[in-house]
């Protein structure tokens, strides 16, 4: 194993956790994301929205890569995984531009 290697172990010990769980931290990213973004922007700010709308396709296609990149039965539990999350995100994406669009739909 090069020094490389090591050194990043030291920082990640478990590589496949932190890649299994990126897109449950991007999913609390975006709460944190509209929460913040909202109490510094205010209503509708078109450069907050970008940012969020840009998170959503960016967890599904983590879930593809997972699906893609697992072998075997595993596939099916990445598949099973990404349905699950994917659908649940989709709902906190969809709160969350509600959030920081606030008033400006009425």
């Amino acid at each position: 194993m090069t020094e490389d290697v090591k050194d990043i172990r030291m920082f990640f010990p478990y590589p496949e956790q932190y890649r299994l769980a990126l897109p449950p931290i991007i999913t609390a990213f975006m709460v944190f994301w509209s929460l913040v973004g909202h109490a510094i922007f205010g209503d509708a700010n078109q450069f907050a929205l970008a940012i969020l709308l840009l998170l959503f396709p960016l967890i599904l296609g983590l879930h593809l890569y997972l699906i893609w990149d697992a072998g075997g039965l595993k596939r099916l539990d990445q598949a099973f995984y990404g349905f699950v999350h994917g659908t649940l995100a989709f709902v906190v994406w969809t709160f969350c531009i509600m959030h920081l669009a606030g008033n400006s739909f009425a």
